[in-house]
């Protein structure tokens, strides 16, 4: 992928940055540490990993080596227990959410699984929360809480699988065009919340938890 500059720094890039599988979630009234511990992250097992690290760990089979994860110094003990000890070594997670915070929001990222979207309900208590998901089949969802509760849940531009308050009611979205619909609501909230996620600091650390 060509690293988006900075006009293109909005929400859309994620779907080219992501091309295979991706979910990215949005908390209101968040910080990163509570995101992650509301999707079942023990607070002494969060470590910061580069998207590069976060990779190599989901790909590596359990019996490679250490010294072939390009990121770690295999003398650093340290790191390695604090690793090991929170799940990311030696078996490879099922998953590895990394979190940060953009103007009052907390967002996580995945490469392929879509583990925060069955916190939702617990990542909304503060105010709304989002969670946009594409499969590798290329199929994509949209699930979205207010306050606790669920509001709607629905694949863009298939509103007979709706689950909950059509998007129209819920959000005011309608997919229409022949844009993706991941990218499509990507676009909307861009609008909607005006956030603007800059693709370096998604790149660099995030606080990390890895679910197995």
């Amino acid at each position: 992928m060509t690293n988006p500059g900075p006009e293109e720094n909005g929400l859309r890039w994620i779907a080219d940055a992501y091309d295979t599988s991706f979910t990215l979630t949005l908390a209101e009234n968040l910080s990163p540490y509570e995101l992650l511990c509301r999707v079942g992250a023990e607070e002494r097992h969060i470590v910061p990993l580069t998207r590069s690290a976060a990779y190599e760990l989901l790909l590596r089979d359990e019996e490679d080596p250490l010294g072939d994860l390009d990121f770690l110094d295999r003398e650093d003990e340290a790191t390695i227990a604090g690793l090991t000890g929170a799940g990311f070594l030696p078996a490879p997670p099922v998953t590895i959410v990394r979190a940060g915070s953009v103007a009052g929001w907390a967002y996580a990222l995945e490469e392929s699984h879509d583990h925060t979207a069955t916190h939702l309900a617990a990542l909304s208590e503060r105010g709304r929360a989002f969670c946009v998901h594409r499969d590798a089949k290329g199929f994509s969802r949209v699930d979205h809480a207010r306050h606790g509760e669920v509001v709607t849940s629905f694949e863009p531009g298939l509103p007979h699988l709706t689950h909950g308050v059509p998007a129209e009611a819920a959000l005011g979205f309608v997919h229409g065009g022949d844009e993706p619909g991941d990218v499509a609501f990507l676009r909307f909230l861009e609008g909607e919340l005006g956030i603007h996620l800059p693709w370096e600091e998604t790149e660099a650390e995030l606080l990390a938890a890895a679910f197995t």
